[in-house]
């Protein structure tokens, strides 16, 4: 920021501002604009293409500056959000005539900032994704433990959960939070994450701030918290307390998470399935995109957190399943159900922004017809019989609102506006005094309108007009032509203003009927104002009753809408088993399905048995023969099965997965400087260290990326290390055909693969699964299925002739693999050898070695070392 020797007092008071703002940028409000200064319009300007021009100087250079429209802003904000950027609102906070009256004509008018936007804490609607949720989170660490605080205030949302350091990325990447705070000096910072003192995450201070939030005298109805989850709780509200400038959002009383409560499922596993979102960013290809029937945006958004957070605990997900065959076996009654809901507002988002204070009338009647839409709809499903348990838990909370929807059904008008200012929000007969303040500005506008008849008639200026603007109020306006005559002495009008092509007059009968007008207008505006501050607190009242509505009927849509998906889709109901199993017949990929029925073509489906004593399966055969797609069906089956859905198949039956891994497909990290092959590794080497018998790993191609031998290698290894130490049920897909040899010794593998035929030369791919290894890679035919030239191709058979003939004569790649010890036993082989050596070194006395006998001795360790 530049130094002024010579500021103004509007830059002092600018740059006050623009220090407290710190790296946001600042909209300082000038009248009906908000303005940008030096970099912050430069910042502005580049990304929302608007002019950028100057005011005043400095060391002879002009100040850069732009600006938004006050009526604006919000548009102009989302892309500035959108982009990357914070901004700080600095407001007028008082009025130019009482700056006046504080310190005479020419005092500036205070400012201050009011409120800072970021992406996390966002509760407009054009500034929202109505189907997406919009996360806060605060990270801290206490000891080994990491606390997370988690909310969403458009809404209210919010939790509170402690994981170790390995699960870390997994909880970020199930909440895909917006924006994320961290205490200074926070190591492994998440990209993008802003910085806070370390003072503002004291867990003392976050067990005081819940309990005077909630009003609680301990914090035991949340739960035993621990001191991580505190401290990430008072990183949260401080940084709440500081966007807000002391005005705290809605949240709803915490729900404490245990970590064990989900299907863990890292970034890298979300990223290679597209469960919520694309690897080109978005909705579209993804799981969510394809499974979601919703039609409210909270049940939209209730739909991607359940599938961003699949369960552990059956009796909840067959609770939800139970839910979704209700609604499944009576497409009637779903259909109905679906209609009405199709008719019903967000009422979440709505009270998240009252409770904030930006709340409009508009909003308290979506929370009306909500709330209203939650009572028929109660009355329609309680009528029903055997209604499954979900739905009784939820029906209560769809009640017990009556009187106050009684209340702003009567004090509305049916469609109330946006804008607090214009008035006319308040329901006629609800308030008498106010009817008539109403009836006297009515009046009064007809008697202008008549008074303007009058005119015309006795002036004989038949384009006369009484207009009104926020200036100047009521006046009479006419052609300049005729100004001359209304100016003459005893007309009876008074001159005001005179125009380019007109002459604008007062009188004292409009003067005084004006008066009238703007009285009883800025009463009846003032009457409407105490109404809404009424209705608000008696909103506020029920807040967290109205919060549970909202949740109810967001679970009521993600069941209908399961339903839904899955009459559409031919989709069958999942059960559970105690044992580590996979178990499912007709198994379909949902995305790649649905992409095939567009085109007209078929998607065959497979089966997928996995078992303890065969849960790991060695799939090979020709690239595009539908390895990779068959892989990730399974998995996806699994986070619909836990999430509470149905899933794509004939039957399926799987015991329950505690982590979900997947190394299918990689490309370059250049950000972080990781090849392909590095990023395959990183991601390789997290499975091996995570997985436990619970899990499910699906691994494609590992090893592809280096040298044949040290990609054999590496696969091999992964193999045995999958099977004989994380013991978890895994998909290993590979072209390395020399790892089926691991079938002869590893008791828990068999072999599998895709089916694919020459006919006539050309190869036919079938999509089908069947036992055993594939006789061969295909790997030519697929090269001349992608329409390599011929010549290529004739070089390339030429080439593997000779490859192949030379691998018979030599052993090739598979030269000593049999005699391979396992992975356990070569480890314990390696120690041994150690062990001999330490023996023979530990037995010397070097003092009493000749050099003969000295060189001798190294000779024999050498062979020692190189045995077995």
């Amino acid at each position: 920021m530049a130094d002024y020797s010579k500021p103004t007092p509007m830059m002092v008071q600018y740059l006050i501002l623009k220090a407290k703002a710190g790296d946001c940028l600042l909209f300082y409000r000038m009248g009906d604009f908000f303005e940008l200064f030096f970099d912050d319009a430069r910042i502005a300007a580049a990304t929302l293409d608007i002019a950028l021009t100057s005011r005043g100087e400095h060391d002879g250079k002009p100040i850069p500056m732009c600006g938004v429209p006050v009526q604006a802003a919000e548009g102009y904000l989302a892309r500035l959000i959108k982009a990357g950027h914070r901004v700080a609102i600095a407001e007028q906070t008082e009025s130019p005539e009482e700056a006046r009256a504080r310190g005479g004509a020419k005092t500036l008018v205070n400012r201050d900032i009011i409120r800072f936007v970021t992406a996390g804490t966002l509760t407009e609607d054009s500034l929202l994704d109505s189907w997406a949720s919009n996360i806060l989170v605060a990270l801290t660490v206490v000891g080994d433990v990491v606390g997370i605080a988690a909310a969403d205030i458009s809404t209210g949302y919010f939790e509170l959960i402690n994981v170790g350091q390995n699960a870390v990325e997994a909880e970020l990447a199930r909440l895909a939070a917006r924006e994320i705070v961290v205490p200074a000096g926070f190591k492994n910072l998440p990209l993008g994450s802003i910085q806070r003192p370390q003072t503002e995450f004291d867990s003392l201070a976050g067990e005081e701030m819940l309990k005077r939030l909630f009003m609680l005298p301990s914090t035991n109805p949340i739960g035993a918290l621990t001191r991580a989850e505190l401290s990430a709780a008072s990183g949260l509200l401080k940084y709440l307390e500081h966007v807000g400038q002391g005005s705290m959002p809605f949240l709803k009383l915490p729900l404490r998470r245990e970590a064990q409560d989900f299907l863990l499922i890292d970034q890298a596993t979300r990223d290679s399935l597209e469960i919520n979102s694309s690897l080109k960013g978005g909705r579209s290809g993804t799981l969510l995109a394809e499974v979601d029937r919703t039609i409210t945006g909270a049940g939209a958004r209730q739909l991607a957190a359940d599938l961003a957070a699949p369960l552990m605990d059956k009796s909840v997900i067959h609770a939800r399943l139970s839910l979704v065959q209700w609604l499944h076996e009576a497409p009637l009654l779903r259909e109905t159900i679906r209609t009405e809901l199709r008719q019903l507002p967000d009422i979440a988002r709505a009270l998240g922004r009252v409770v904030a204070g930006r709340g409009s009338p508009r909003d308290l009647g979506q929370i009306r017809d909500g709330l209203n839409g939650a009572r028929t709809l109660r009355e329609r499903l309680g009528a029903l019989n055997n209604r499954p348990l979900l739905l009784d838990q939820l029906l209560p909370k769809l009640d017990g609102h009556g009187a106050l929807v009684d209340l702003l059904a009567r004090a509305l008008v049916a469609a109330p506006p946006t804008d607090i200012g214009q008035g006319g929000y308040i329901a006629e007969g609800y308030d008498a005094a106010l009817d008539s303040l109403r009836l006297l500005g009515r009046d009064g506008r007809l008697a202008i309108s008549q008074m303007e008849a009058r005119y015309r008639e006795s002036t004989g200026i038949a384009a006369l007009k009484i207009r009104h603007n926020a200036v100047l109020g009521y006046f009479v306006e006419v052609p300049a032509k005729y100004g001359d005559a209304l100016l003459a002495p005893g007309t009876g009008f008074t001159h005001r203003q005179t125009m380019a092509g007109a002459v604008r007059f007062n009188s004292p009968e409009l003067h005084e009927e004006a008066v009238r007008i703007t009285q009883a207008s800025g009463h009846a505006l003032a009457a409407e104002a105490a109404h809404l501050e009424d209705l608000i607190h008696h909103i506020l009242s029920r807040r967290d009753a109205i919060s549970e509505s909202a949740d109810a009927l967001a679970r009521i849509d993600v069941a209908a809408a399961l339903a839904e998906r899955a009459a559409e889709g031919g989709w069958c109901r999942p059960s559970f088993s105690d044992l580590a199993e996979i178990n499912i017949e007709g198994g379909r990929h949902p995305v790649v399905e649905s992409a095939l029925s567009k085109s007209g073509d078929r998607f065959i489906a497979n089966d997928c048995t996995l078992a303890p004593d065969r849960r790991l399966w060695l799939v090979s055969g020709p690239n595009m023969g539908g390895k990779s797609t068959f892989l990730r069906q399974n998995a996806l089956i699994i986070v619909l099965a836990q999430a509470g859905s149905y899933v794509p198949a004939t039957s399926a039956r799987l015991g329950i997965v505690d982590r979900l891994f997947s190394r299918v497909g990689a490309s370059d990290n250049l950000a972080r400087g990781r090849s392909t092959f590095m990023v395959e590794m990183v991601e390789t080497a997290a499975i091996l260290a995570q997985a436990t018998p619970r899990s499910f790993v699906i691994l494609d191609e590992v090893g592809r990326g280096t040298s044949t031998y040290d990609g054999l290698a590496i696969a091999w290894a992964v193999v045995e290390g999958i099977h004989e130490t994380n013991r978890c049920r895994c998909l290993f897909a590979t072209h390395y055909h020399e790892l089926t040899r691991l079938a002869d010794s590893l008791d828990a593998l068999s072999l599998h693969h895709v089916r694919a035929k020459e006919y006539k030369g050309d190869l036919v791919l079938l999509h089908e699964l069947a036992e055993g290894a594939a006789d061969r890679s295909y790997g030519i035919a697929v090269a001349k299925l992608a329409g390599l030239p011929p010549a290529v191709i004739a070089r390339a058979q030429s080439v593997l002739t000779k490859l192949e003939k030379g691998r018979a004569e030599t052993g090739g790649l598979a030269a000593g693999l049999d005699d391979l010890p396992l992975f356990s036993a070569a480890l314990n082989s390696a120690e041994a050898r150690v062990d001999v050596l330490r023996e023979k070194l530990n037995g010397l006395d070097i003092d009493a070695l000749s050099p003969r006998a000295a060189l001798d001795l190294l000779y024999e360790l050498k062979r020692t070392a190189g045995e077995g």
